[in-house]
């Protein structure tokens, strides 16, 4: 079964950081096919937003209000994908989610959902 396992989530003081991973228990092939993988984030009664995405060819694009302080990166050889977070701010609370694609990222057409891992950070 496909499957999308998010780690690394937690609670730390803004300004602090953190490392989520996100492990994808696809065959190598399946995996090798995919077009894109991102990470989704929903803060809590907001709704879910784009945060960063990772094309297959390793470029990446970020949302504005994480440029600069989070980093999107994948380890194919693992089938991992992380979201390296810098500088939390509080307004960076939410339930981060992994996704994945055949299609391009800019497509929206994500395939594979994980459960989420949950970020809190505190003043």
């Amino acid at each position: 079964q496909v499957q999308l396992v998010e780690s690394g989530g937690g609670s730390v003081q803004a300004g602090g950081s953190l490392r989520l991973s996100c492990a994808a228990s696809f065959d190598i092939r399946t995996y090798n096919s995919l077009a894109c993988l991102a990470w989704f984030r929903q803060p809590p009664g907001q709704a879910r937003e784009e945060v960063a995405t990772v094309n297959s060819d390793g470029t990446t694009g970020y949302a504005d209000s994480v440029k600069g302080r989070f980093t999107a990166s994948k380890d194919n050889a693992r089938k991992t994908l992380y979201l390296q977070m810098n500088s939390l701010k509080v307004e960076d609370t939410a339930l981060y989610t992994c996704a994945a694609s055949y299609r391009r990222c800019a497509s929206g057409a994500w395939t594979y959902w994980g459960k989420g891992t949950l970020v809190t950070a505190s003043s």
